[in-house]
This record gives structure tokens, C-alpha cells and sequence, in this order.
């Protein structure tokens, strides 16, 4: 079966911005490129295949119909709930990845928990989760968020579980000073966004992201493939989401 090497997601915006800037942060923290790879919570795939830059990805999710699609688009998934054991021996990863997931459940701690169980000693950790909680809109809700963090409670909760941090930064800083008064305005209004569906395949599985004409679509991947190469030099000091990457250390 052939892997697809770019995915519908990859042409919004919001999806690229956040690709390109991890995948930036993870190019200096990660040391080689033969390694094995996870990637918890990884839906259809849509991070999978750039992951692949750093060796044998694996990936595990909650959900049986986006594993289905990713399954179906020749990737290693399969369906598992990181909040208990994953099928995978203690120290089995060099990097282990959890993208947009843990602010999904209350039991977040126990995913970064059993994410340092399988990452082998010195691995790498790379998390992103959703910022402020002050920025809970309707957005959060559709999306099944329990929580939006701030940098000292992504610290905190990486550190509980064994893991040093390197580096957290803020992302889709260049937007928040457009996106974060707007979506104060709509809370206090008491109005929803309007949402799409992005349609992954026929009613299996679908993507919720805001709507965008094409040519601000364009601008505003523009716009993130400048904020991708400022983070790979510099944490950004506000934003709508935060990138972390931390190592395994003993306890």
C-alpha cells in the first residue's frame, strides 16, 4: 500500500503553520534520523507522515474511525488509549510525540506518564496543546477540550511526569493579536463560530476547521512559514497554542 505523502490537512493553514513549526523544533532536538518514532493520539495521520524524516513512526489512537482512514493510507496506527498501558514495552521509542492531544482528557498526566514509560533514556518528547485558558471559546467545546494550559502548567505536568524541559513556545503568534480579541468578543457576545467539516473520507471521519477563502488561505501560510523559521531560533512570547519539547531523564 502506498503512503501518502501529502494529506488534504496539509493545505489549511492552521494545519501547515503547526507542521512546519514543529517539525522546526523537533530538526534541533532530535539527533537522528533512524530511530523509532510514536505518535500518541495521531488521528488520520496527518503529522505521521512528517514524522517519518526522523525513522519508523508508529502511531495510536483513541478513536477506531480515524484509525481506519490512517490505516488506510498505509500508516502504522492502531487504536489505543494512552491514559492506560500501551501495547509497547517500557523503552521501546526515541521520540515520542503527543500533538494536540492530552488537553482531550482530565487524566492528562497519565498520558505524559505512559509516554515516558515507552520513550527510551535521553529521548524526546514533542507536545503541543492549546494556550490560555482565557481563550476557551465555542471552538474548544466542538473539539471535546477539557482544559487550554498556560507555560508553567505545561511545565509542571511535564516535569510530574520525569521528563527536563528544553524549550516551550507559544504558537500562531502572528494571528493571536487578530484571533484572540476576536474570540473575546464572541464569548461575551455569547455567538459561535461557524465551523465546516473537512470531509477525510465518506462520512468516517471528519476534521472541524474554521472556514477560509483561498487567498487568505494562502496569506496566512505565508505568514506561518515565516513564524515556523523565527521558532526554530526563539520561543515566541504569546500565542493561541504551546509547543514543548523535553527529554527523558532518570528519576
Amino acid at each position: 500500500m502506498t503512503t501518502i505523502t501529502e494529506l488534504p490537512e496539509d493545505k489549511h493553514w492552521w494545519f501547515a503553520t503547526r507542521a512546519w513549526s514543529l517539525l522546526n523544533l523537533l530538526d534541533a532536538s532530535v539527533p537522528r534520523r533512524d530511530g523509532d518514532v510514536l505518535d500518541i493520539g495521531c488521528g488520520a495521520g496527518n503529522m505521521v507522515h512528517h514524522l517519518s524524516r526522523y525513522g519508523r513512526v508508529q502511531g495510536v489512537e483513541v478513536d477506531a474511525r480515524p484509525v481506519a482512514l490512517a490505516q488506510a493510507r498505509g500508516y502504522a496506527v492502531r487504536q489505543g488509549d494512552a491514559t492506560r498501558a500501551l501495547p509497547f514495552d517500557d523503552a521501546s521509542f526515541d521520540l515520542v510525540t503527543a500533538l494536540d492531544v492530552i488537553e482531550h482528557v482530565d487524566a492528562d498526566e497519565a498520558i505524559l506518564r505512559e509516554a515516558y514509560r515507552v520513550a527510551r533514556p535521553r529521548s524526546i518528547l514533542t507536545i503541543s496543546v492549546p494556550a490560555l485558558q482565557s481563550l476557551w471559546s465555542y471552538n474548544d467545546e466542538i473539539n471535546g477540550h477539557k482544559h487550554r494550559y498556560t507555560p508553567r502548567e505545561l511545565r509542571e505536568r511535564v516535569e510530574r511526569a520525569g521528563f527536563r524541559v528544553r524549550r516551550i513556545t507559544f504558537g500562531f503568534f502572528f494571528v493571536f493579536p487578530l484571533s484572540a480579541p476576536l474570540i473575546l468578543l464572541r464569548n461575551k457576545l455569547g455567538q459561535k463560530k461557524e465551523l465546516r467539516s473537512h470531509h477525510l473520507s465518506q462520512d468516517e471521519y471528519q476534521v472541524e476547521m474554521e472556514p477560509v477563502s483561498p487567498l487568505l488561505n494562502t496569506i496566512l501560510r505565508g505568514v506561518g512559514r515565516i513564524e515556523a523559521a523565527l521558532v526554530s531560533r526563539v520561543d515566541l512570547p504569546i500565542g493561541t497554542s504551546l509547543m514543548c519539547v523535553a527529554e527523558k531523564v532518570k528519576r
